[in-house]
C-alpha cells in the first residue's frame, strides 16, 4: 500500500523569504536562496479571482447590463481558462531540492490559501442577499448558482491543500472550506482512503479505462461516502467510541453545513436553499470529474504478496499549463503530491517519468463531460501507457470487451 509520509516540522523554516545574511536550519545558504526566484510567487494571487466570482459577475452585469454575466464562474473555468492554457504554455522547471525547505517555510503562500476562504463566505452571503432580494429572473439566478458553485468546487481543492497539513488551523480551515460543498467526508477519503487505494479497482476515486464520467459519477459519490463511513468507524472503534459521537469527523462536517445552509435560509428566507443545494451538487461534482481525469485507466501492479506496489509517478495523470496549475494551487503536478501528500503546492515537482495530459485540468474536464471525445483524446493515450497491454490497465468490464479482450489490443 501507498505509504503517507510524516510531515514536515513547520518550525524549520526561519522567516518568510529568509533573513539577509543567515543561513537557514535546513543548511539552504542566503546565496543560494538568492539564485533562485518562484517564477509564479505572486501569479498564486490570481486564484483569489475563484472566490471572487459571484462579486465579479455582479459588477459585469451592472456594467453591461446583460444578465447572461451572472454564468460568468462556468464561462471562466471552462471557457476562458482552456484558452489561457493554450496561449501561456507550459512550465516543467522546479526549484532546486535545496530550496525546498526554505520554500515550503515561507508564510506568504499559505497566506494565499488562507485568503481564499473568508472571501469565498463573503461571495455566499452576497450571493444568497442576491437570490433573496428578488431582483433577477430565475434563469439569473441559476446562473448566479452555477457561478457560486465554481467557488464552491474549486474551495475543495483549496480544503485539499490545507487538509493534508499538520497544523490544527490548516486542517480546521480545511473543514470550513468545505462546508459550502457539503462534502466534509472529503477530508476523511482522501487522506485515509485514496491515498492507501489510488489507481487499484478498490479505489472510488480512480476512474477505470473505458468508464464514462457519467458512469463514474454515482460510483464515486457513493462509494467514497461508503468508505469514509467505514474509515471513521473502524478510528472511533479503537477509540472505544460509538459512530455516534461529537468526535466522529464526518458527523461534526456534516453540522457544519446544516448549521451553515440553517442560518443564510434563516437571515435570507427559505428561497435560497433551492441554490444552496445545486451549488453544493454541482460543486462536489466539479471535484469528481477531477478525480475522473487524475488515474483514469492506470493501475497499480501487485507483488508476489499479493499487495499493491507503492503509488509511483506513472500511476497520475499530469500537467504543466501554468493557467490551470495557478487556479488549482499545483493540483496538476499530481504524482509528486501522492509521493509527497504534505509537500506544499509552492514546492510541488514536475516528474518526468508522469503520464502528461494533452492539457491543463480547466480544459479536460470539458472533454470529460463529453464522453466520445475524451475516449477519443485519452483511450489510446492509456494503451500506449501500458504498451497496448491492456491487463495492466485499470479497465472497466465494457472496455475490456469494446477492445476485444488483452490480447486483441497486443
Amino acid at each position: 500500500m501507498a505509504a503517507v509520509s510524516a510531515p514536515p516540522n513547520d518550525d524549520v523554516s526561519g522567516t518568510p523569504g529568509g533573513m539577509p545574511g543567515f543561513g537557514m536550519p535546513d543548511g539552504t545558504s542566503t546565496s543560494e536562496q538568492a539564485r533562485w526566484r518562484d517564477p509564479k510567487r505572486y501569479a498564486w494571487l490570481l486564484g483569489l479571482i475563484v472566490p471572487l466570482l459571484p462579486f465579479i459577475s455582479w459588477g459585469l452585469v451592472e456594467v453591461t447590463g446583460l444578465g447572461v454575466f451572472w454564468f460568468y464562474g462556468p464561462f471562466l473555468v471552462f471557457g476562458i481558462f482552456p484558452m489561457l492554457d493554450l496561449l501561456i504554455g507550459l512550465d516543467a522547471t522546479n526549484p532546486p531540492d535545496s530550496v525546498i525547505k526554505w520554500l515550503e517555510g515561507d508564510r506568504y503562500y499559505r497566506w494565499c490559501t488562507y485568503a481564499f476562504i473568508p472571501i469565498q463566505y463573503a461571495g455566499l452571503v452576497f450571493a444568497c442577499w442576491m437570490w433573496s432580494s428578488g431582483k433577477l429572473s430565475t434563469v439569473e439566478d441559476i446562473g448566479l448558482a452555477l457561478t457560486v458553485a465554481m467557488v464552491s468546487g474549486i474551495a475543495i481543492n483549496t480544503a485539499h491543500e490545507l487538509g493534508h497539513k499538520r497544523d490544527s488551523l490548516e486542517r480546521w480551515l480545511s473543514r470550513v472550506a468545505l462546508a459550502q460543498s457539503g462534502y466534509g467526508h472529503f477530508y476523511i477519503e482522501h487522506n485515509r482512503g485514496h491515498h492507501v487505494r489510488v489507481a487499484t479497482p478498490e479505489d472510488p476515486a480512480s476512474a477505470r479505462l473505458g468508464e464514462s464520467f457519467y458512469a463514474f459519477w454515482p460510483r464515486t459519490v457513493s462509494g467514497s461516502l461508503r468508505s469514509a463511513w467505514g474509515l471513521e468507524r473502524v478510528r472511533l472503534r479503537r477509540m472505544d467510541r460509538s459512530m455516534w459521537t461529537p468526535q466522529n469527523d464526518i458527523l461534526t462536517a456534516w453540522a457544519m453545513t446544516i448549521a451553515l445552509f440553517a442560518a443564510l435560509a434563516l437571515v435570507f428566507g427559505a428561497v435560497v436553499l433551492p441554490y444552496l443545494i445545486l451549488q453544493a451538487i454541482v460543486g462536489f461534482s466539479l471535484l469528481e470529474v477531477v478525480n475522473y481525469l487524475e488515474h483514469y485507466g492506470l493501475l497499480r501492479g501487485k507483488r508476489e504478496d499479493g499487495r499493491y506496489e507503492r503509488a509511483r509517478p506513472e500511476h497520475s495523470w499530469n500537467n504543466n499549463n501554468v493557467a490551470s496549475n495557478v487556479l488549482l494551487y499545483h493540483l496538476q503536478r499530481h504524482s509528486d503530491h501522492h509521493a509527497n501528500p504534505v509537500r506544499r503546492y509552492q514546492a510541488l515537482r514536475h516528474v518526468d517519468e508522469a503520464p502528461q495530459l494533452p492539457t491543463g485540468y480547466a480544459g479536460m474536464i470539458v472533454t470529460a463531460i463529453l464522453p466520445p471525445v475524451w475516449r477519443r483524446i485519452m483511450d489510446h493515450r492509456v494503451l500506449e501507457h501500458y504498451e497496448g497491454d491492456l491487463t495492466r490497465a485499470n479497465i472497466s468490464p465494457r472496455a475490456l470487451a469494446r477492445y476485444g479482450g488483452a490480447e486483441a489490443a497486443r
